[in-house]
């Protein structure tokens, strides 16, 4: 039986229980619930804590985890990421007050207050800076103004929280981070319960990303429509019974879909239909 971590809270604990539901498994009802056995598809699954994740996967008793790429990171822990989720995307990056600093590189001799000591000293190792690291659990940013550190490292998604404690981000991003599902380094890579685990997640990341649409055109407006609508990697192409007209079947980006079903309108298609979203030009 594959046994999986997943995230018992946060901000990684619903959208991955969602992908998880989409992708045929169950899920825990109560989130009081720590294991869960879904005997039908040969998973258990294990909740923990993000942060705990990659060091229980690392350590074997696990096979594979869902948590941060920056948790990943930050633990330290044998563990590699395999594939990349598409959620709980943020950026990490340093922050002080206004003219404190300008890159990385000016912080020598500094204190940089943040929850993730293992990236930042990573960070700062791998551009030669000799800057002191002290970790703060939860909010850091109060830790410039009560004297704690000069500077701070953090994730940030719209900047309000800083600019509100007056200050601002400065020099290159440490790490951009998302949800991503890891293993023990040095594991089987294709050990069949997790590519086929991996193959259903796959799944549905195309069905989020990807539309089905089905249009009708003129024979000779084939080749500029199928231009529009490439599919990934061939569209279907079939006669109508109606001479000189074709049905065209393909799958389109969710984000370009009306934008696309524009420009086949202007095109001359009819019927244009697509499945995963409420669209339709007869």
């Amino acid at each position: 039986m594959l046994r999986i971590a997943v995230p018992n809270k946060g901000s990684l604990s619903g959208p991955a229980a969602a992908m998880l539901h989409e992708a045929g498994y169950r899920q825990r009802k109560e989130s009081k619930e720590l294991v869960l056995v879904d005997a039908d598809n040969g998973v258990e699954f294990f909740y923990l804590r993000p942060r705990d994740i990659a060091i229980y996967v690392s350590s074997g008793r696990l096979d594979i985890g869902i948590t941060g790429r920056d948790l990943l990171l930050d633990s330290g822990a044998n563990a590699e990421e395999i594939l990349r989720l598409g959620f709980a995307r943020s950026t990490f990056r340093y922050a002080g007050r206004p003219g404190v600093a300008l890159t990385v590189g000016d912080l020598g001799g500094m204190t940089v207050a943040t929850s993730y000591e293992g990236v930042v000293e990573k960070h700062l190792a791998e551009h030669g800076v000799d800057a002191s690291v002290v970790h703060l659990d939860g909010a850091v940013e109060t830790a410039i103004q009560l004297g704690v550190a000069q500077v701070i490292a953090d994730v940030v998604e719209t900047g309000t929280s800083l600019r509100n404690a007056g200050l601002e981000t400065f020099g290159e991003p440490i790490m951009e981070s998302e949800a991503v599902v890891v293993r023990r380094t040095g594991a089987d890579p294709q050990d069949p319960k997790v590519q086929q685990f991996l193959r259903r997640l796959q799944g549905v990341l195309v069905a989020r990303a990807y539309v089905m649409m089905d249009y009708d055109i003129r024979v000779e407006q084939v080749e500029r429509a199928v231009a529009l609508t490439p599919g990934l990697e061939s569209p279907t192409v079939s006669p109508l019974h109606h001479e000189g007209w074709v049905a065209v079947r393909a799958m389109v980006p969710t984000r370009d879909a009306q934008r696309i079903m524009d420009e086949l309108y202007d095109l001359g298609a009819r019927a244009i239909l697509t499945t995963g979203i409420h669209a339709a030009r007869l």
